[in-house]
């Protein structure tokens, strides 16, 4: 008789709207496919879910996309039996896990084993509490901390097996390339044409960086999800509520405003850009694994704290740059997280593009390193406690 296979909970408490369902429908995702675990993924917002995987429909309490069951995590929680209670138990981000789930699981004979999947940081603290336990006051359980990161003694970074070498092989085939921008509804690249994408929060003065870009030597087209920047950049150039389909611009700058792609389509809309503004966690991962330029937003935080995020991983992704080179990314880097300079910082940052895409394939090998942020938890979770 076959030994079923460990069943895994991962609660997922969505905050920015697709950053945080992004990276545990990734986790869970590569749970199931690539370690044949039985996972149930609770989601307290199907609708944004539904932005990245068309399979879901917001209607359904239970329903199953690839692998990977998924529950509609509602308030009050229906009853839990010890029963019901996973082996391992993941909350992400240090959501609050359902009370009733809280006493199922310190009701087990044998206690799950609860871990908290935390947020990525660069900063020097977070090694040093990867792994730490924290026993729970008033209940006889202990969650243990799971840290992302650059550096060993980390978790690493995920990155689902073959993801490497399908990025490579679209890159290397340009037919691949034409015809996804052919299902785009875009024109095949001009001479001397970048490619950029724009996932960025709203952003109140993104005007004068616009006219930058309409005053190019260099045609310039601007690939932008739908959502409130793509709407103010339409209203800058008239054009009301822009969603998906519409184009707008002036000069070397042409906007086009894309649907909100799924995940696997998003990796390869990174892959065919030559450059690449993202956003939080997800994409800014995905990013990194592009191999290439990218500019990036942390999360924005109260009182600026984000910047601490900022601040860190610029520490460490400019080692490897020439002082020119690391003091023209830093630069655009804040200005475009201050708002503030984008345009004046925008020419020298351009100037070093292909230094920056070198740095960037070297850096994508170094992180490579480290192992999966999957495979490690896995491997972390099968330790005795």
């Amino acid at each position: 008789m076959s030994v079923p296979a460990p069943r895994w909970d991962i609660f997922c408490s969505v905050v920015d709207n697709f950053g945080d369902i992004g990276i545990c429908w990734r986790l869970a995702r590569q749970l199931a496919g690539e370690h044949g675990l039985q996972v149930r993924l609770w989601v307290d917002d199907l609708a944004s879910f539904r932005r990245i995987n068309p399979e879901i429909d917001p209607a359904q309490a239970v329903q199953y996309s690839r692998g990977v069951e998924v529950r509609h995590w509602t308030a009050p929680f229906p009853a839990v039996a010890p029963g019901d209670v996973a082996e391992v138990v993941i909350d992400t981000f240090a959501c609050t896990l359902p009370e009733a789930y809280l006493r199922a699981m310190a009701a087990c004979a044998e206690r799950p084993r609860w871990v908290t999947v935390e947020h990525l940081s660069a900063e020097d603290w977070v090694a040093g509490c990867h792994g730490l336990p924290s026993p729970q006051p008033g209940l006889p359980l202990t969650r243990h901390f799971f840290f992302p990161g650059f550096v060993p003694g980390t978790g690493g970074l995920l990155c689902e097996h073959g993801l490497l070498e399908a990025r490579h092989a679209f890159q290397a085939d340009a037919a691949a390339q034409a015809a996804f921008w052919a299902d785009l509804g875009l024109p095949p690249g001009r001479e001397g044409e970048l490619r950029l994408s724009l996932f960025a929060y709203d952003c109140a003065h993104i005007a004068p960086l616009l006219h930058r870009w309409e005053h190019s030597a260099r045609p310039l087209r601007v690939l932008v999800p739908e959502g409130a920047l793509a709407r103010r950049i339409g209203a800058h150039y008239g054009v009301a509520e822009a969603g998906a389909g519409d184009v707008c611009g002036a000069g070397a700058l042409a906007v086009h405003v894309l649907p909100f792609l799924e995940q696997d389509r998003y990796d390869h809309l990174l892959w065919a850009c030559g450059l690449n503004f993202v956003r939080g966690e997800d994409s800014f991962v995905r990013a990194l694994w592009a191999g290439r330029p990218l500019v990036w937003q942390p999360y924005r935080q109260d009182e600026d704290a984000h910047t601490d995020k900022l601040d860190a991983f610029l520490h460490r992704y400019c080692a490897g740059l020439g002082a020119r080179e690391a003091a023209a990314l830093r630069d655009l880097w804040q200005a475009w997280n201050r708002e503030q300079g984008m345009a004046e910082h925008w020419d020298g940052f351009l100037a070093h593009r292909a230094a920056y895409a070198v740095h960037a394939e070297l850096w994508r090998r170094q992180m490579s390193v480290l192992g999966d942020l999957v495979t490690n938890l896995v491997f972390f979770c099968a330790k005795p406690l």
